[in-house]
């Protein structure tokens, strides 16, 4: 089973008010379980035997406030729970969500099965219809969900629901070796284009920003993540239809978004595609690994000599023939064959799930 999201738009010209109110109501509840965590660590540095509150703590602490904020009560446990895993995980406090002035944080408010009812196109919350755009069905057993805010004042409902891992794959097996300049070059020669959406609308966001021009640079900065995210969700779509085994290479996407090369590490989204292919190989049962990629454009994938262009010249160099045993070799695919046999190895030992 998978936890999949269905987000919708809503239809907010009219009810976008209410999910307005909610939201500066969810943000003193958040907010409070920041200032109660603050105090215990400053009554903790103060030397008095005091442990972090826990969601049950804060849960109680909140008992009463949700009829004065107009809230569901299990709106409010639900942040309560929020807040302690969020801080849990990081090991420190999270920060105050503003709810006006520059900084404020974009509306969130989170609901669970018992306080929220789906009427056909409606999401019912405290006997209010909040209607929106059902562009495709809603699958699986409601768990959870959340009204959410984008940049531009939106609002969206998302709907988190367990589905049932039952759709096919393919029986292929493919390597995946990330790149700037094209996406993604597998291992049987074919490739996934880098559209470089932040490169096509970089100058037309630049001349918004400059001219003060907010609401026009939120809206191409939403067409970029728009046009970006359908993209990726296309190509891992074919890649996770076509292929039982897929293994990518495990390119450090953080550690290159420091260098000068950020602006297209971060235009590529390596990550985010990554994440796309490892749940939808889930939702097909394939298997899905991210293999070590060292080394991998300079190594024969035919003799495993280590032959290949070397340093930072050798990135010029995209076509080379092995010293060893001749072989041409194309400098992504390559990469991408070497990356697939690790792979096979890394699930043979995981999972032991192979075909062939």
């Amino acid at each position: 089973m998978s936890i999949i999201t269905f987000r919708f738009r809503v239809k907010d010209s009219v009810t976008g008010k209410h999910l307005s109110r909610h939201a500066v109501a969810c943000n003193q509840v958040w907010n409070f379980c920041v200032a109660t965590q603050r105090e215990a660590e400053r009554r903790r540095k103060g030397g008095l035997p005091i442990r972090w509150p826990t969601a049950f703590d804060l849960i109680k602490l909140c008992t009463g406030s949700a009829a004065e904020l107009g809230l569901h009560s299990d709106t409010v446990q639900t942040i309560c729970r929020q807040f302690a895993a969020s801080r849990d995980l990081h090991r420190r406090c999270p920060r105050f969500r503003a709810s006006f002035g520059a900084k404020r944080a974009l509306g969130w408010i989170p609901f669970i099965p018992r306080a929220m009812r789906i009427d056909g196109d409606a999401a019912v919350y405290l006997k209010r219809r909040f209607r929106f755009w059902k562009s495709r069905e809603i699958e699986g057993d409601f768990k959870a969900g959340s009204f959410v805010q984008d940049a531009r004042g939106r609002w969206y409902v998302c709907f988190q629901c367990e589905v049932a891992d039952d759709l096919s794959a393919g029986n292929g097996e493919i390597g995946i070796d990330l790149g700037l300049k094209i996406l993604a070059t597998c291992s049987d020669g074919t490739e996934v284009p880098a559209l470089r959406h932040y490169r096509q609308y970089e100058r037309a966001l630049g001349k918004a920003q400059r001219a003060g021009r907010k609401k026009l640079a939120r809206a191409i900065q939403a067409k970029i993540a728009n046009a970006r995210k359908h993209h990726l969700h296309v190509a891992s779509r074919r890649l996770a239809d076509a292929n039982s085994l897929i293994v990518v290479g495990n390119v450090n996407a953080a550690q290159l978004a420091k260098t000068n090369m950020a602006k297209s590490v971060l235009d590529a989204s390596w990550s985010t595609f990554r994440n796309m292919l490892r749940y939808k190989a889930a939702r097909r049962q394939a298997v899905y690994v991210e293999a070590d990629e060292r080394w991998t454009s300079q190594t024969c994938s035919e003799c495993g000599s280590l032959g290949g262009p070397k340093g930072l010249k050798g990135l010029e160099v995209r076509h080379w023939v092995c010293n060893e045993c001749g072989a041409h070799h194309d400098r992504d695919v390559n990469s991408a064959r070497l990356i697939l046999m690790s792979g096979r190895n890394v699930a043979l030992q995981s999972t032991g799930i192979l075909s062939g």
